[in-house]
């Protein structure tokens, strides 16, 4: 990222619940996403950019000229996943592998970019009880960056379970894992390196929860924006791989 100008980050979000759900109207007026673009700019203020993206702009609000005008995408989805259309999803994909990072959170496990650069199902066990669970996030790996700044455990006293087995490969590093009332861990907050792109996996955030109006997680979604941008830039990415190469090329350069 050049020095001389704001992060830029992309906010996505399917916005469904919000326009059919009373509940999540009432937790979220102006959307998930705009509870997520809040704590972004209430954290990192004019050292970011932000614009926000929905699945039912043309091209999902995520098209080529979008994405090359973006540093981190964030990605909130549940019920659309399905309704994501695939060559946006690879036209992602390409994004991150050639540097974007990427910040999928709660029910992104299950989208179809995720999945696609986990390689696995992504399945995991789950529980939405009335009135939710109390989830305690622990710190596993203190001094990483997106820990930094966040209390010992953070503390969301409603929210849905998510449990393990959480059907993801190994992480590069593990940040976090989450305790519940109910008895359940869980892999809450994950990195993983795909290519020239950092992905961060978040747990927490449920849409009948205000869990992202909460300032620690606000925190942590902030810290994991900045960690998903690489302080130097790749010398070689998968799009310059393309055909066969001649002899001494690298000397052309």
């Amino acid at each position: 990222m050049a020095e001389d100008r704001p992060l830029r980050v992309t906010v996505w979000n399917e916005h469904i619940h919000e326009q059919r759900d009373e509940s999540v109207m009432r937790i979220y007026p102006d959307g998930i996403d705009g509870a997520i673009a809040a704590g972004l700019r209430r954290e990192l203020g004019e050292t970011v950019s932000i614009r926000r993206a929905t699945l039912e702009e043309p091209e999902h609000g995520l098209t080529e000229s979008a994405l090359s005008d973006t540093d981190v995408l964030t990605w909130w989805g549940h019920t659309g996943h399905d309704r994501v259309s695939d060559d946006i999803v690879h036209r992602v994909r390409a994004h991150v592998l050639n540097g974007m990072g990427i910040v999928v959170l709660h029910s992104g496990h299950h989208s179809k970019i995720f999945r696609q650069l986990m390689g696995t199902t992504c399945d995991l066990r789950w529980r939405s009880d009335p009135g939710g669970e109390r989830e305690l996030i622990w710190s596993v790996k203190p001094a990483h960056p997106i820990a930094a700044g966040v209390p010992q455990p953070i503390v969301i006293q409603h929210q849905e379970m998510y449990g393990e087995f959480f059907d993801i490969p190994t992480p590069d590093e593990l940040v976090f894992i989450s305790s519940f009332a109910g008895g359940e861990v869980f892999r809450s907050g994950c990195c993983f390196y795909r290519g020239a792109g950092r992905v961060f996996y978040f747990g927490p955030g449920d849409q009948e929860f205000p869990v992202y109006h909460q300032p620690e997680i606000q925190k942590v979604i902030a810290n994991a924006v900045r960690w998903c941008v690489p302080l130097v830039a790749a010398n070689d990415l998968p799009s310059t791989r393309a055909g066969k190469a001649r002899r001494e090329w690298f000397s052309e350069a």
